[in-house]
């Protein structure tokens, strides 16, 4: 039987040792499937095991092998598209469902790593840099809407300001959210697994699913073994490939990049980001970045249409950070890696219902760590009865993209160059 390894990154080199478990074998009964061991099926699960549910995870790999132990490793609030996008689209009353729910999956990692004592070095402090003086007016206004649903640990820097926690002169203010901040991504999965563990759950490595028989009591078949449930959480996101057709004809995989460089020592460290606070930009291509907990920067930015891995990830990553902070010109890189996020044409996460017992949440859009923390309450909260805050997800619009799956990566990737062009431009 195959065995699908982490990729090499700075996260499974660094990660907690944990003993690999064992794939699934037998035929096995439960309440609740769970396909996917990342962020959204451990939200789930421990949502549900906590609530007294029987609950089996099958995982294709390693736990949090895909966007969930790759990712860039900042808390971000709100959504890819922010709430008076989402106002816009739906309505008032909607929104204001959503908006409360917005700032809600940072809380939920923060109250994870408190109670299950996990160790994946978790910091405060998030930081949007502005480029230009129209993005500074953005984030203006973001502050204005986001303080409008209760959110109030930000800041607007000037110039001055955001030169206290950014060595980078690249930026012309920003904003700090005091309940933003990043974490060791992989080390967080794996906490959170173990926490499924110790509530009675069952997670099945090397295990991916490869069918589902949908009927009242749906199973759901991995190459040496079957899951019978009375529902299945469906939550592989941009690893899921064609196992439910219906879900990938309105979505499409993206690759992002990330480098890791050699330590840089406490000293230099301390030059570049004097409060240990994470840092993307307001570019719609943006770049991101933040120290490990070993004082490595870890830098990551680019996206591939398609989910292609490119050839050299470094050479395209590396003039990005040294553009952000010239002073590294000579320091070595030690991980370079890619990793898939799901992107659907809204930009908003596609959360809804197949039939009476199978449910779904994916398309973070690259905006996943927080959202996917919530949406395994909210998907808990549907199985229970109460599917208020589920429907507000599962009433938002989401469409094909352009030309159908042969054609969308084309058209997203002319999408994006159109969108670096209003970046390089200010338009």
């Amino acid at each position: 039987m195959a065995n699908t390894p982490y990729p090499e990154s700075y996260y499974a080199a660094s990660a907690n040792a944990v003993p690999p478990r064992p794939a699934l074998q037998d035929d096995v009964e439960t309440d609740v499937c769970v396909i996917g061991a990342g962020y959204t099926g451990l939200s789930s699960a421990l949502f549900l095991l906590e609530n007294g549910f029987k609950v089996t995870v099958l995982e294709a790999a390693r736990v949090g092998f895909g966007a969930s132990g790759r990712n860039g490793g900042q808390i971000v609030n709100s959504y890819s598209r922010d709430i008076d996008v989402i106002e816009r689209t739906v309505g008032p009353k909607q929104a204001q469902l959503l908006g409360q729910m917005a700032f809600e999956g940072g809380r939920i990692i923060r109250e994870r790593v408190a109670r299950y004592d996990i160790q994946c070095d978790l910091k405060d402090g998030g930081v949007f840099a502005a480029m230009t003086s129209k993005q500074m007016g953005h984030l203006e206004s973001q502050k204005r809407l986001w303080e409008r649903f209760g959110h109030t640990q930000l800041e607007l820097m000037d110039q001055r300001r955001i030169r206290e926690v950014v060595a980078c002169d690249q930026y012309v203010g920003g904003m700090l959210d005091m309940s933003g901040g990043h974490i060791h991504p992989l080390n967080l999965a794996l906490g959170e697994a173990a926490a499924v563990e110790s509530l009675g759950g069952t997670i099945y490595e090397q295990s991916p699913a490869v069918r589902i028989e949908r009927g009242v009591n749906p199973v759901v078949h991995t190459p040496q073994g079957k899951v019978r449930a009375k529902f299945i959480i469906v939550a592989g996101n941009a690893y899921l490939g064609n196992l439910v057709p219906e879900l990938a004809a309105k979505s499409m995989p993206c690759g992002t990049q990330v480098i890791t460089t050699e330590p840089l020592g406490e000293e230099l460290a301390k030059t570049l980001l004097p409060q240990d606070y994470c840092v993307e930009d307001c570019n719609y291509l943006l770049d991101y970045y933040r120290l490990s907990g070993d004082k490595r920067l870890i830098f990551g930015g680019g996206v591939v249409y398609g989910a292609r891995d490119p050839a050299n990830i470094e050479a395209i990553i590396r003039p990005k950070m040294l553009k952000a902070f010239p002073q590294l010109k000579d320091v070595k890189i030690d991980y370079a890696w890619t990793g898939n996020f799901l992107l659907t044409l809204s930009r908003l996460p596609q959360v809804g219902r197949l039939g009476d017992n199978i449910y779904y949440s994916q398309g973070c859009s690259g905006h996943g760590v927080t959202y996917t923390h919530l949406a395994g309450k909210v998907l808990a909260e549907a199985l229970r009865g109460q599917a208020e805050r589920f429907d507000a997800f599962a009433d938002l619009p989401h469409y094909p993209f352009p030309g159908g799956q042969l054609l969308r990566t084309p058209f997203a990737a002319l999408g994006a160059w159109y969108y670096g062009l209003r970046d390089r431009f200010e338009y």
